[in-house]
């Protein structure tokens, strides 16, 4: 039996310099039609009537940063997992299979692993400026892992039109960081959701907070490990600009995942020290009584 792993360094060390998609040359467009349809969902759906359906004074009683950055929530949570619907065997089979860039995502369709990979990533991008623009209130370390990921996603995809020799290595490795983005940060757009429904329930948020604390912690973890692996066995074929280039931008992306760690594990803290509190409050009135 053939080891898995020398499929994976295989694939990966002869993988093709070619065009991504068909659709590279319109991410500017697609990006554009993206960020209308998170305009129109904000503005004629969420904020017009949804959510104060949904959750009625919980969400109009809201001051001004937290009620934009529910509204965020909403839209990233759901973005993220609309790409994770579509894009997850793409990623998989390109990445980790034997398909490539142009291998058809259907058996007969003219649509290709590349269209699906490239449309997702200008999904991805068009939430991350959205965010941007439409939160008042932002950690500088997100803005950084923001911006970020915008410059080295839509670079990617600009070099590949050009046929620069790292091109398609760097989008690849560009679906591994969105891919570890989507899966371990989802968790945490609901989380905050929850945290805002309902913030009396401490003993639920406690642990809710733990498990997106060690979502986000493993989730980094693991990712460091497969882009970095990927990152070795192609070291051989990266330009000295990008050898330099793709740890810092790594260095960048998993300092902006353990922020959110650190601050998922303060308020993990934070609602179990209000639990033990009441607990020890309770304790206290049945003595006395």
């Amino acid at each position: 039996m053939i080891d898995s792993d020398l499929l994976v360094d295989h694939h990966i060390r002869k993988f093709p310099l070619t065009a991504i998609s068909a659709f590279s040359p319109y991410t500017g467009l697609i990006i554009s039609v993206v960020l209308l349809i998170f305009f129109l969902i904000k503005f004629y759906v969420l904020e017009l009537f949804l959510l104060r359906k949904i959750y009625g004074t919980k969400y109009t009683l809201l001051d001004e940063v937290n009620r934009r950055g529910f509204v965020n929530h909403h839209i990233a949570g759901t973005t993220k997992i609309l790409i994770l619907i579509i894009a997850a065997r793409p990623f998989i089979t390109v990445a980790f299979g034997n398909s490539g860039f142009h291998t058809p995502f259907a058996k007969g369709s003219r649509v290709t692993m590349g269209d699906i990979l490239v449309i997702s990533a200008q999904m991805l991008v068009g939430m991350f400026i959205f965010e941007l623009i439409y939160r008042t209130k932002i950690s500088p370390i997100s803005v950084v892992h923001h911006m970020a990921s915008i410059l080295i996603a839509q670079a990617a995809v600009t070099i590949s039109i050009m046929m620069k020799k790292d091109s398609s290595l760097e989008f690849l490795l560009c679906t591994v960081w969105g891919a570890f983005d989507i899966i371990s940060e989802s968790l945490p757009h609901l989380t905050i959701i929850l945290y805002r429904v309902y913030p009396d329930s401490h003993r639920f948020l406690a642990m809710l907070f733990r498990v997106a604390c060690f979502t986000t912690l493993f989730g980094t973890v693991a990712e460091t490990i497969v882009v970095m692996y990927l990152f070795g066995q192609t070291w051989s074929r990266w330009t000295l600009p990008f050898k330099i280039a793709t740890p810092v931008l790594h260095v960048a992306f998993s300092a902006a995942q353990f922020h959110g760690t650190r601050i998922f594990y303060r308020m993990w803290r934070k609602q179990a020290k209000i639990v033990r509190d009441q607990q020890d409050a309770e304790k206290q009135v049945a003595v006395e009584e």
